[in-house]
């Protein structure tokens, strides 16, 4: 393939390195400064000749020292940040490549598309797929509803950060042909809070058909709240910044008054992230779960799962470490009655390991599940506990915490991070191939491969990644009736869940 192609927006030139071609940096949208601050996505400018694509320019605004490049080095942060990679096989294709949309996390705080790890090529040579990666306005500037103080002189639109993400897809619908991919055979996957884009883009009309098959790992489904609490956190961040009038004032003030906002909020409810999706009644009408209960959701294949030890990376230190009865009850937006009830499912609690535990499965787990359940009535549906621990984790104390199975997922194990394994990089490896290889097989077919069945409310099968991946019936299941019976948002399949599919 050349490494200039022709974008709707004009012609960019990217980068060949070794088995694979990468385009960095191309705009999807018009850079969302001035008046556009505020606004839903416009079409990216047209250029003149070719644009240098080999670098991946802004990442959103967010504290400049959350976007590590390298030792000492850091992916400069700009409101001018709508721009998307693409990386491909360099070898020719006899046929249109499957295409896989990344959503980086970071609990619509902070992340970027150019974090290392993101880089794609394994997944893209390996697997003979397009990789796509994203930007998307995060914090203050995304993921709160403003919309309240929105004037005929300074309008605001809701839920930008979603709606950027459906411009992208939209850019990927129009425009990855050229790069040698199928716009009609498109993965989106993600990570926490990516993959509670993932999720809540399945229940978002305006995604609709954009996408084919859906990956969600580590979905933090609770972080898509309905209009009232995300109202009361505009106006509590509007407070902090000194009034509506402030809403113009430089991105690095937002930015700041965004991380006081999370101090506050922490202060109410240890461990929130006052940042997400607004359940809006229009761009996002209903609530995921409901939607998907009803079948109103996208009704593509789906991969969704969580890491068996998602909460040690959070309860390391501050009010969470050795919280009380009633700090846990308010990190889980429970009464202390609600806590024990659960809490009675998980061995040695509240002690600090069941405790952890706990708290990890209220943010990814417990709502995970009923959303499997829910679209596993609509479409095909896979789920996955991701137990594996390399050495370095298993000394550090960390177990399967949140985000280490990216490194198997992005092929990390072959390169660099294969120290984690101290020793033993023959099973991270075996990890790797095997994790890469159900998500490649799901990319091409709908279908992670044989060894891994589809996931219903009766057998509740589920691959669980270890030493020894294997398949278990319902595992946890005395915790997942623990979290069903505590009647806490987002633990029970809606009454929708009754319907006849046919319905």
């Amino acid at each position: 393939m050349n490494t200039v192609v022709e974008t709707e927006s004009g012609a960019v030139r990217g980068v060949l390195r070794g088995g694979v071609l990468s385009w960095r940096g191309i705009p999807f949208a018009a850079p969302p400064v001035g008046a556009l601050r505020w606004r839903a996505p416009r079409p990216a400018p047209s250029w003149s000749g070719v644009r240098e694509a080999d670098d991946y320019r802004n990442a959103a605004i967010q504290h400049p020292k959350q976007t590590p490049v390298g030792l000492r080095e850091f992916q400069p942060v700009d409101e001018d940040c709508l721009t998307l990679n693409v990386v491909t096989p360099a070898a020719p294709a006899a046929a249109p490549r499957p295409v896989m949309v990344f959503i980086h996390g970071g609990a619509y705080l902070m992340g970027s598309s150019g974090t290392p790890l993101y880089l794609g090529n394994s997944l893209a040579e390996r697997g003979d797929t397009v990789f796509v990666s994203i930007n998307y306005r995060l914090a203050a500037l995304g993921c709160l509803d403003l919309t309240e103080f929105s004037t005929a002189e300074r309008p605001i639109d809701g839920n930008l950060a979603l709606r950027d993400q459906v411009a992208a897809l939209q850019w990927v619908q129009r425009t990855i042909a050229a790069f040698g991919g199928d716009p009609g055979n498109v993965t989106v996957f993600g990570e926490s809070a990516g993959a509670n884009a993932v999720t809540t883009l399945l229940a978002t009309p305006a995604a609709h058909g954009l996408f084919h098959r859906a990956i969600a790992q580590s979905s933090a489904p609770l972080l898509t709240v309905d209009r009232e609490l995300a109202r009361s956190r505009g106006r509590a961040f509007v407070d902090l910044l000194g009034g509506p009038s402030r809403l113009g004032t430089d991105a690095t003030t937002l930015s700041r008054t965004a991380h006081r906002l999370v101090r506050e909020s922490e202060r109410q409810q240890p461990g929130v992230v006052p940042f997400g999706p607004v359940i809006d009644g229009d761009y996002l009408p209903e609530d995921p779960l409901a939607a998907i209960a009803a079948g109103r959701g996208a009704r593509v294949p789906l991969i969704i799962g969580t890491n068996r030890d998602e909460g040690t990376m959070f309860t390391r230190s501050g009010d969470l470490a050795k919280p009380d009865e009633e700090t846990m009850a308010r990190a889980i937006e429970s009464t202390v009655e609600q806590l024990r009830a659960v809490g009675a499912a998980y061995a040695g609690f509240p002690g600090r390991a069941a405790w952890r535990r706990l708290f990890g499965d209220q943010i990814f787990w417990a709502p995970s599940v009923p959303i499997a359940q829910a679209h596993s009535r609509f479409a095909p549906t896979f789920m996955y506990r991701y137990d594996y621990v390399p050495t370095a984790m298993r000394l550090a104390r960390l177990g399967a915490t949140h985000a280490t199975e990216l490194l198997a997922v992005f092929g990390a194990y072959s390169g660099r991070a294969g120290v984690l394994a101290l020793g033993d990089r023959a099973t991270a490896r075996r990890i790797e191939t095997q994790v890469q290889d159900h998500w490649l097989s799901f990319a091409r077919s709908g279908r992670p491969g044989a060894a891994w069945p589809a996931y219903d409310a009766a057998a509740r099968r589920t691959m669980v990644f270890a030493p020894t991946s294997r398949i278990e019936d319902d595992p946890d299941g005395a915790r997942r009736r623990a979290w069903e019976a505590s009647g806490l948002r987002g633990t029970t399949v809606p009454a929708q869940d009754r319907l006849d599919p046919a319905e």
